[in-house]
């Protein structure tokens, strides 16, 4: 199972967006505290939806209560600072994907303790930084697409015509 990981999230929508996109795609959420909002936050829960329920989700308190609780776990560092494209880099099926507060993104101090695994989503100009929610989604779906799209098929029905 992959891994979302995200590092004292802001914004509540964001946060629901990708919980909605780890319960489509079967991937456990990681939320490291602080956190810029409540769980209950009406903003978290519309955007999240009804799927919010289904969501296999984890709270830590900081980043070495993350460690402590996933050991030996594999982590890659979605910076816009990174030397190496997401693309580079074979994702493991269990692998975490961790990403940063949407106004600072992840500490430095992390950063520079893991150069190798830092990974960046290719962006033009002076642009800082793509939405969250969208950056977890291009990651997350390069990861199951090098892992085949381990576990979900597609329906392949229309809702009122056939094909």
């Amino acid at each position: 199972m992959l891994n979302i990981v995200l590092h004292e999230p802001e914004i509540p929508a964001n946060t629901g967006n990708i919980g909605r996109t780890c319960v489509a795609t079967g991937t456990r959420l990681h939320l490291i505290k602080p956190l810029g909002f409540s769980l209950e936050e009406k903003m978290l829960k519309r955007a999240g939806l009804d799927y919010w329920k289904d969501l296999d989700v984890r709270i830590y308190d900081d980043y070495e209560a993350f460690c402590k609780e996933n050991p030996g776990a594999r982590v890659y560092y979605a910076t816009t600072k990174a030397r190496h494209a997401y693309t580079q880099v074979a994702y493991e099926p269990d692998c975490y994907l961790m990403f940063g507060k949407e106004s600072a993104g992840l500490p430095e101090e992390l950063l520079v303790k893991h150069e190798e695994a830092c990974i960046r989503i290719p962006m033009i100009g002076e642009i800082r930084s793509l939405n969250l929610s969208n950056a977890v989604a291009i990651v997350l779906y390069e990861a199951l697409r090098q892992n085949n799209f381990e576990g979900m098929q597609c329906k392949g029905e229309l809702h009122r015509l056939h094909w």
